[in-house]
């Protein structure tokens, strides 16, 4: 089932987007005569007005579905609503963080064993490049237990807790990173836009998510400086005027997944495309759709570099 703006049913049908302006005043609000809703790949998604939460679009929106690396997105919100915390407190990088990425073939940052990192440089390397070893360093060092095991295992039930407690209650997380251990990991196209909603309004992961590329500097453990450069998998951001992030994921049980979000006119909606081989195109076309444009049609893809993480 899809729905449009408002909830309101209407039937699949190619995008067509008037030329007329989809919105008015300072909220998103649904106009005399809506463009038609576009057709998209997904197999679920969804779009909300950041400002209001209000439904922009639907489909299969309730429909449980695995997430890979878009899990991130709760990973760093446990950590930002952690108390006192201290975004420059510096971490050790340890050998299991990058036993894990190769035992997992997992995207990584490609931290450095004996590197001291900033909790705010291991946002960016989870975040940009969706390091898993990134991840896996911000699970260990905000779960509590005597070993990493331990530790990661508590940070994931804290993952969980505050799923609650945000009301997402079609989601439950198995791992920290959307590598699933026990095939419930999961996720809705609603309840993710609701998690990427209440991510946004961390300025920190708001002013993370939106950049493209990020260069840091870190101490090795003889007391040099390594400089890292990521770049973030997101390809709508430089190639989509007003994208302003979120997350990517692609794994074999979830295929290609995006959290998106864009600002036009100091409007912002947020969506969802789990499961969706278009996911980009599809992305620029529920946003024109939202915003009464149509860029979607010209849009032409940010290259990634060659040996920059794709996720």
């Amino acid at each position: 089932m899809i729905t449009g703006i408002n909830g309101v049913r209407i039937r699949r049908a190619a995008a067509v987007v008037g030329t007329g302006a989809l919105l008015a005043g300072g909220a998103l609000t649904a106009p005399a005569q809506a463009a038609t809703a576009p057709s998209v790949s997904a197999k679920g998604a969804f779009m909300l007005n950041s400002a209001t939460g209000s439904t922009l679009y639907s489909k299969y929106a309730d429909t449980k579905r695995p997430m890979a690396s878009t899990t991130k997105i709760m990973t760093a919100r446990v950590v930002l609503s952690t108390p006192d915390l201290n975004l420059d407190r510096k971490i050790t990088v340890r050998q299991a963080y990058r036993d894990y990425v190769t035992a997992k073939g997992a995207s990584t940052a490609d931290l450095k064993t004996g590197d001291k990192v900033t909790i705010r440089q291991l946002l960016h390397a989870m975040l940009l490049p969706s390091g898993c070893d990134a991840a896996m360093a911000l699970a260990d060092t905000f779960g509590t237990g005597t070993t990493t095991s331990a530790r990661t295992k508590s940070f994931i039930s804290k993952m969980n807790a505050k799923a609650d407690t945000l009301g997402l209650t079609n989601t439950h997380f198995d791992s920290f990173d959307g590598n699933s251990t026990q095939n419930t990991n999961y996720t809705t196209p609603r309840d993710l836009a609701k998690l990427a909603r209440s991510a946004m309004k961390y300025s920190t992961f708001a002013g993370i998510v939106k950049k493209p590329k990020t260069v840091q500097y870190a101490t090795t453990s003889t007391g040099g400086t390594r400089t890292y450069t990521w770049y973030n998998t997101n390809q709508l951001l430089g190639s989509y005027s007003g994208a302003i992030g979120v997350k990517t994921g692609t794994n074999t049980p979830s295929g290609p997944c995006l959290v998106f979000a864009a600002t036009r006119n100091d409007k912002t909606v947020i969506g969802v495309l789990l499961n969706d081989q278009y996911r980009y195109t599809d992305a620029a076309k529920l946003l024109d759709y939202a915003f009464g444009t149509s860029s979607a049609s010209t849009m032409r893809l940010r290259t990634l570099p060659t040996g920059a993480q794709r996720d």
